[in-house]
């Protein structure tokens, strides 16, 4: 008989998840001479691990996901509360926080109106697939059912995301993908040699990266494309805001081809680059737009997939035809936690005003890494918006040959050694992972950026001399 576990020996803790855990993206073998890091607990920007070490979390949960920081006893309270009253139904019938914050919601989206509930970026990704599809079918005859997404840009886990996504060691090994969907050049101004484009810069390099798009559009044959999918910034494919120009002219060109646009702001939405969605900075007018990571800031799990009222009409048909309405469904899209925790979230984005220190930390943190890159010749370029920045690492800044991935790997694991957890594009994009990733929670104090970029720069010393 097995003994029970004892969550007070820190040894067998390690030794359970050593023995049964499958963590993700990360290759096992190495655990048989060293420990898994276990993280015990959090508070605002910082974690402790198992051991007692404090670190300063500079990527919100690795994933970019916890906005609003840890501890946050009025979330957890919120969600207690709600799963004592109503846990679950499913998405069929309604409850009251998913109606409260759809509502609220809504309230920072113009021009949109409807709200899909699931519990992932992936499966919200997949809904606003599905809708595509299914309005190919009731009113295209099916013919308008591609879906272009672009080069360097990632929309989930599931083959259908993998199939629209634009990161090839991310997709590696997990092929035959889904047809209907066909790739767009990235939009990347300091790589824009590899597009052809050296000889352009700014509002006319935007331009022409969107007109590239229309290119593919044409070739493909504008009957048989029935939405664009993408980042308002590319996020683990090299953290790349669009262009000048780039989005103007991308949206004159889908509506004149009748193609729907389709934000994936899983990433970026929620105040992350200091606005409540990426889009917003844009003028972009979309038609669906897909969230998850900080809808709830990882207290529990919520995914949205949000659609006009245009959209939405689509599917209303009171005709005798069984298929007529939006056959899918999330399991845990009914559960009560995830609107709940949403509510109380966007609260404390309101009543903290987190966006405007979201704006405010960025200058802040784009600086510091600027000020880097006159101290290092490895800092090839430093890009982001908001609490969302990459610094580019290069062997040679002339050429802008990439700086090998085990190099850059080594920086970030130097930063750990320091108490900092900093995130890097790794095993992404072939050849092309070698961006350093910077996402601390919006609660970011001026000393916690100084923190993490004093952290980068001993790395930056310490592993390239």
């Amino acid at each position: 008989m097995t003994m029970p576990l004892n969550v007070n020996d820190p040894r067998a803790v390690i030794e359970a998840d050593r023995a049964h855990v499958w963590h993700h993206l990360t290759q096992h073998a190495p655990f048989t001479a060293t420990d898994p890091r276990i993280i015990v607990e959090g508070k605002g920007l910082k974690l402790w691990d198992i051991t007692g070490k404090e670190h300063l979390d500079a990527v919100s949960g690795g994933v970019w996901t916890v906005n609003v920081g840890y501890g946050r006893a009025r979330i957890a309270d919120a969600v207690r509360d709600q799963l004592v009253r109503m846990n679950f139904f499913g998405g069929s019938l309604g409850s009251v926080p998913a109606a409260i914050f759809a509502e609220r919601l809504i309230g920072k989206m113009p021009g949109l109106s409807r709200v899909y509930y699931a519990s992932s970026g992936s499966e919200a990704n997949e809904k606003a697939f599905k809708i595509v599809r299914q309005i190919a079918h009731k009113r295209h005859g099916g013919r308008k059912h591609k879906i272009l997404f672009r080069d360097r840009d990632y929309h989930g886990t599931t083959i259908a995301c993998l199939s629209a996504g634009g990161q090839q060691e991310r997709n590696a090994q997990y092929g035959p993908f889904a047809p209907g969907f066909v790739q767009v050049p990235h939009c990347m101004e300091y790589r824009k040699h590899e597009l052809g484009l050296g000889h352009l810069s700014g509002e006319a390099f935007g331009v022409a990266c969107a007109d590239m798009i229309e290119e593919v559009i044409l070739r493909e044959g504008p009957d048989t494309i029935g939405a664009i999918c993408l980042e308002p910034m590319t996020a683990g494919g090299g953290i790349i805001p669009a262009p000048e120009g780039y989005w103007p002219r991308l949206s004159e060109i889908c509506r004149k081809h009748d193609i729907l646009i389709h934000i994936d702001e899983v990433v970026c939405g929620m105040g992350r680059t200091g606005e409540w969605f990426g889009y917003q900075h844009y003028g972009i007018a979309p038609d669906i737009v897909t969230m998850a990571k900080g809808v709830a800031s990882g207290y529990a799990a919520i995914s949205c997939c949000v659609t006009t009222e245009a959209v939405f009409e689509m599917f209303r048909d009171d005709s005798d035809d069984p298929l007529n309405y939006f056959r899918d469904i999330s399991t845990f899209g009914g559960c009560t936690a995830g609107p709940a925790a949403a509510i109380e979230n966007m609260a404390i984005l309101e009543e903290e005003d987190l966006l405007g220190n979201t704006r405010a930390m960025s200058g802040r943190l784009l600086g510091n890494l600027r000020e880097l890159a006159t101290r290092h010749a490895a800092v090839g370029d430093v890009r982001g918006l908001g609490l969302f920045c990459g610094a580019e690492l290069v062997s040679d800044r002339e050429t802008r040959d990439p700086l090998p991935e085990k190099q850059v790997v080594a920086i970030v694991g130097d930063c750990m050694e320091q108490g900092v957890i900093v995130g890097a594009t790794n095993r992404s994009v072939p050849g092309r992972n070698n961006t350093l990733c910077f996402s601390p929670a919006l609660i970011a104090t001026a000393d916690d950026i100084d923190r993490i970029t004093d952290a980068v720069d001993g790395a930056l010393t310490r592993v390239l001399g």
